[in-house]
């Protein structure tokens, strides 16, 4: 028999939303309320279904055949149009998914960078880099002390560092001020920034940058990843971008888009062009407001679970479609047992993202089971919901 692939060995056994199904499996007679998985619960605008079925009939009697690797040119337009006014859509690249993004991304880097990851953080960013066998991987600790933001001051030598705002699991948003100030540090040290904006259109804020491409500067010192799986529910279509900057250039001076651009016409054959036309039709006037719908719906979903949760302590909801949690007197494995266990409802352990998300948890918004959780919560009582000593709802001033 082969041997093992030894970088396996640096990987947690099972993957975190895998553990997250199996506890829910003993279960089965239970009537589970899944606020765990970030997975879409509204359908795709009636404008992409109607695309969708238009071009399958098509295909029928037209040969589409290959695409170009790097995507439609009219997608990317359009993206370019809708997104990044400051960029050409040349530097826009249209792919199967962010996460699908982020393994390629970790090819075109190679094992032997040092990489800066956030902590708590989406498993994807460490576990594609270890699988690779990379192990030049320092977390850094996002608390609620560091405004769930690298602490600047205390950044380590590194090659690239992995940011994802709206954060995903903490749903905190970066500020214009905390992203200016990392540009200016990787252009004066000289690393990567990989910006991953997969949940920035959740963004009500007008004051904080949905894209690091606002922050002057930054298309010297970062590649953005982003996805219309969340946004346009698309999540089962599999659809997104990565955009690589011409000025981006390697520390010898050579574009990285030249790299990129092997890098997936080796891996990569393009996107469904199917999709990509469901793409277009997603980013079409009658599609944006679709997905201004969607959103506003996710995040009412959002403000119910937060009002339930009253009186703990509550990160996002207003710019982000998850919820993170603070467990007071508990690691986040007891108080996801004690919310399984009382209410019947799924949420993820903060612990399961990384050490500095111990005492949390995350649930999503994007669930159909929201409004009936939050009237569960409600009907128990939070402490009793999570077993925790009584706790004191603020009273109206």
């Amino acid at each position: 028999m082969l041997p093992r692939n030894p970088h396996f060995t640096l990987l947690e056994p099972t993957y975190l939303f895998q553990k997250i199904q199996e506890r829910a499996d003993l279960y089965p007679k239970e009537e589970l309320l899944n606020l765990s998985i970030g997975d879409v619960s509204l359908p795709i605008s009636k404008e992409c279904s109607a695309t969708l079925a238009e071009e399958a009939q098509r295909l029928s009697h037209t040969i589409t055949g290959y695409g170009p690797s790097r995507g439609s040119h009219r997608l990317a337009e359009a993206l370019q149009q809708t997104y990044y006014p400051m960029l050409d859509p040349n530097e826009i690249y249209i792919s199967d998914g962010a996460k699908c993004d982020i393994g390629r991304l970790q090819i075109l880097l190679g094992n032997n960078l040092r990489l800066g990851i956030q902590d708590p953080t989406y498993p994807v960013y460490a576990d594609t880099a270890r699988i690779l066998g990379n192990e030049r991987i320092t977390l850094l600790p996002c608390t609620k002390e560091s405004d769930y933001f690298p602490n600047l001051d205390e950044l380590p030598e590194i090659d690239v560092l992995f940011l994802c705002s709206p954060n995903n699991p903490t749903g905190a948003v970066a500020t214009r001020a905390q992203l200016e100030r990392l540009v200016q540090l990787a252009r004066s040290r000289r690393f990567l920034i990989i910006f991953d904006s997969a949940y920035s259109d959740f963004i009500q804020d007008p004051g904080l940058p949905k894209s690091i491409y606002e922050i002057e500067g930054a298309d010297e010192v970062a590649i953005e990843t982003s996805s219309f799986s969340k946004s346009f529910g698309f999540t089962g279509l599999r659809l997104g971008w990565c955009v690589v900057p011409k000025k981006l250039k390697d520390r010898e001076g050579r574009p990285l888009y030249l790299d990129w651009e092997r890098v997936i016409a080796t891996f990569f054959n393009g996107p469904s062009c199917l999709v990509q036309c469901g793409g277009l039709a997603a980013l079409s006037k009658k599609g944006l407001e679709a997905r201004d719908q969607t959103i506003n719906e996710y995040l009412s979903r959002a403000q119910q679970l937060k009002n339930a949760l009253s009186p703990l302590e509550v990160t996002g909801g207003e710019n982000s479609p998850y919820l993170w949690v603070s467990v007071p007197q508990k690691n986040s494995w007891e108080a996801f047992e004690a919310l399984l266990e009382n209410a019947q409802i799924l949420s993820i352990p903060g612990s399961g993202f990384g050490a500095s998300g111990g005492g949390y948890i995350r649930l999503s918004a994007f669930s159909k089971s929201c409004t009936t959780a939050a009237q569960r919560v409600q009907a128990i009582g939070v402490s009793s919901c999570l077993d925790l000593p009584q706790l004191s709802v603020p009273q109206p001033i």
